[in-house]
């Protein structure tokens, strides 16, 4: 089962518990698609720490989205997990070195406050991004 849990408007995040299905991947896919379309990076956070195992149709929902959305990986600026479970910490360390442009991070069963506000911060924005008409930062 997979719970939405009131975070930021740019953060989806959710609670994990036993297995996950197909419809539950479903649901959380149409919540990411609904703050993509708001917003140019969103944060999820995911509490993992009841987590026990995901369906075949779950699986293979999950890797179809992933792989789909291959071109928007830049648009999830940040992850924080809540796990406790070394296989799920061993599973989402080899995913944090594989997946360019996504942080991922994980965090114990006592760090959830943490994890939220470290997967709501957004990335500072390019110099580019000034108004001032200058170069640098803070210049004027």
């Amino acid at each position: 089962m997979i719970d939405i849990i009131p975070s930021a408007d740019h953060v989806v995040a959710m609670r994990v518990s036993g297995t996950i299905t197909g419809d539950d991947l479903d649901g959380v896919t149409a919540t990411v698609e609904r703050a993509l379309e708001r917003h140019d990076k969103i944060g999820l956070y995911a509490d993992m720490m009841d987590f026990t195992d995901m369906t075949a149709e779950a699986f293979i929902k999950d890797l179809r989205y992933s792989l789909g959305h291959f071109r928007q990986w830049g648009r999830f600026h940040r992850i924080a997990v809540v796990t406790d479970k070394e296989w799920l910490r061993t599973v989402i360390r080899l995913e944090n070195h594989l997946i360019p442009g996504i942080e991922i991070r994980l965090f114990g069963k006592n760090e959830r406050e943490p994890a939220l506000a470290w997967a709501s911060g957004l990335p500072a924005p390019s110099s580019a991004a000034f108004a001032s008409g200058t170069d640098e930062p803070g210049e004027s």
